[in-house]
């Protein structure tokens, strides 16, 4: 991408120093040395990218973020071991009651060049299976098949000039739209591996993304405060939602198409009515950095997940804050709900993975022995 690089909101830097690297090298094309190294440097900071899908119940898909491994968790059996990246949950297990234990339905090694940093899980109807697509520090967006309890990878997509670090997929088309910090958004043809269109996103990073539930409209979250709307026919900006707050780190659009959330990087949460375009709530409960978000199935709760160590859930509606949960000894960098609106889990820096109950407020279950941060849920 050629002109002056943008530069990061010189606090954001402060708080993730490899901003200014990857912003330094946006400008060079090509595939030579220096972009490589913006982008091992980006992949050292221990942070969280993009906001969790919301989460179907029991299975858990990971991914391990410095060995790129894929890991799908079955709720039957014993802790998982190593590091999860990234977590998802079966859409075809939903209706199962969820349990305290889990183990390893199935493993893929080095399913990337480099570590994984986003993960989103969806249905293909056509074929009666699942899709799983991957982001990754290597430049690339995989498109993996899930069926017979085995992952096979479908497509490896081409097109990004930098790392991808946010992934999703269509509620109701076969596409997936993926952001990288060459500030383009790409969408792609799940069922032909095609890239439909790529949407230059600058001067402002695309740095998280969501499709809105009806599929017509993809949120972006930006550096400067900001969530543009993109259209997905048109690829054009649609509009903006101004938070007029600082480097966005997460957004959430609620499950029934009414609200859409979004966590800064000062901890502010706002949370704004779709159909008019104002902001509704603006929630100030955490002290740190707000690296994901996510609704309830029923669209009633946000859960939050932040730098302080703590999870928040939130009354939407009336938004008050209905329950402080800790447990985590370290950053909480990603939080992804389950559709029987019972259960969530979260992942932490900590190197560790949480289920939670959320009737209870408790923890049901904790996968200890993960040998890196674990950090990204879809």
């Amino acid at each position: 991408m050629g002109g002056n690089p943008t530069r990061a909101n010189p606090e954001a830097e402060a708080h993730y120093p490899h901003l200014q690297v990857a912003e330094t090298h946006r400008s060079r094309t090509g595939s030579g040395r220096p972009r490589r190294q913006a982008v091992q440097r980006r992949a050292s900071a221990p942070w969280g990218v993009g906001g969790a899908t919301c989460c179907p119940a029991p299975e858990l898909f990971c991914a391990r973020r410095r060995r790129s491994e894929i890991r799908v968790i079955s709720a039957a059996g014993s802790a998982a071991g190593g590091a999860a990246n990234c977590l998802a949950v079966s859409p075809s297990s939903l209706g199962k009651e969820m349990t305290n234990q889990y183990s390893i339905l199935f493993k893929q090694e080095q399913a990337h060049d480099d570590a994984i940093w986003s993960v989103a899980w969806g249905t293909n109807k056509k074929e009666n299976s699942e899709t799983v697509v991957t982001g990754s520090l290597d430049d690339l967006v995989k498109v993996w098949k899930w069926c017979d309890e085995r992952l096979d990878l479908q497509w490896s997509l081409e097109g990004h000039q930098l790392g991808v670090v946010s992934v999703d997929i269509s509620h109701t088309l076969p596409i997936a739209a993926s952001s990288s910090l060459d500030a383009h958004i790409r969408l792609w043809d799940l069922e032909n591996g095609k890239q439909i269109k790529s949407i230059d996103a600058g001067p402002v990073d695309a740095w998280t993304l969501a499709f809105s539930p009806d599929s017509q409209y993809l949120a972006t979250g930006t550096h400067v405060g900001k969530v543009n709307i993109f259209g997905v026919e048109s690829g054009k900006k649609e509009y903006s939602l101004d938070t007029r707050g600082k480097f966005i780190l997460s957004i959430a659009y609620s499950p029934d198409g009414k609200y859409l959330a979004s966590g800064a990087i000062d901890g502010i949460i706002n949370i704004f009515d779709i159909a008019t375009g104002k902001l509704l709530h603006t929630l100030e409960g955490h002290a740190m950095p707000i690296r994901s978000l996510t609704f309830s199935p029923d669209s009633q709760l946000l859960v939050t997940a932040s730098d302080d160590g703590y999870i928040k859930i939130y009354d939407v509606q009336h938004a008050n804050l209905a329950g402080t949960l800790s447990g985590h000894a370290s950053w909480v960098l990603n939080v992804a709900f389950c559709p029987d609106d019972t259960h969530f889990v979260s992942s932490s820096s900590d190197k560790s993975v949480k289920v939670w109950d959320v009737g209870t407020r408790t923890c049901v279950h904790t996968f200890f022995d993960h040998q890196d941060q674990a950090q990204h849920e879809a």
